[in-house]
């Protein structure tokens, strides 16, 4: 009985072993510095499209836009898969990041949408 009980003992721990190998690991969270292809509508619901270029550091981000001949910028924070950032109007931009490295946003309360496509 006693050495079945010890065969028994390793063939639970081998497969609770194989258990831990086995399962997935949290995702890690990917950079979001690059560079971008910014589209968008403006809430008048005209379109736009444009380049982005995201730095991110320890969960500061800035981001540089050039929309035309109009150049934005901003500073803001990443928390997880949710980046904010302040570019000097009332409302911020709040992107998701999406599994794909893109980035889906909107500002002007809700208005207006964007959606970052990593090159």
């Amino acid at each position: 009985m006693s050495a079945a009980r010890h065969v028994t003992r390793r063939v639970m721990l081998g497969a609770f072993g194989a258990l831990l190998l086995a399962a997935p690991l949290p995702a890690q969270q990917v950079s979001i510095s690059g560079l971008y292809e910014a589209q968008g509508r403006n809430p008048d619901g005209s379109a736009y499209t444009g380049q982005a270029v995201i730095s991110e550091a320890n969960g500061a981000v800035q981001v540089n836009w050039t929309v035309g001949n109009q150049s934005y910028s901003g500073t803001g924070v990443r928390d997880g898969q949710v980046v904010v950032v302040n570019w000097g109007q009332p409302a911020p931009v709040i992107y998701v990041v999406m599994s794909n490295g893109d980035l889906y946003g909107t500002w002007e309360n809700g208005t207006a949408l964007e959606r970052l496509v990593r090159q």
